[in-house]
């Protein structure tokens, strides 16, 4: 997988239109995915796992096949893929810089990961949700688009 300050893993949508290299600072194992608790990531199953030393790069083939829709509070993007509808992850920009999220169940090494967590961001306000995102979400962040 990688070294032992770093362990890189890769995923993606089921058709690959969107891939993942993410790079953790610590183990599959020690990282509980969070379920998310609203209707709409509980209808695509996902759980999302973030390590804020580690970082994500999301390739994207086809632009045009990749949905970005923004759900609830409207403060994040979700990723989908059009052709085979995962969601891939989420992403919020602030002032400075971009952060994310990624749904562990596209990972190739989900089975490594620790026991999933329900968690419910809708009950916190906007303020806060953007904070939790800036202290547990990848802040090392790359979206590479090739042109359609």
């Amino acid at each position: 997988m990688g070294d032992s300050a770093t362990v890189e893993i890769s995923g993606g949508c089921y058709c690959g239109n969107s891939h993942l290299a993410v790079k953790l600072t610590r183990e599959p194992s020690d990282l509980r995915p969070r379920a998310c608790d609203c209707d709409f990531c509980q209808k695509h199953g996902a759980a999302y796992v973030s390590d804020p030393q580690g970082s994500v790069t999301v390739r994207i083939q086809d632009e045009r096949e990749t949905a970005r829709y923004h759900q609830g509070s409207g403060i994040a993007e979700l990723l989908l893929c059009r052709t085979c509808g995962v969601l891939v992850g989420a992403l919020y920009r602030d002032a400075e810089r971009l952060f994310a999220t990624v749904n562990f169940k596209t990972l190739d090494c989900r089975a490594d990961f620790g026991a999933e967590q329900t968690v419910s961001p809708r009950k916190l306000a906007a303020q806060e949700k953007m904070q939790r995102w800036q202290d547990i979400w990848f802040g090392d962040v790359t979206v590479i688009s090739a042109e359609p």
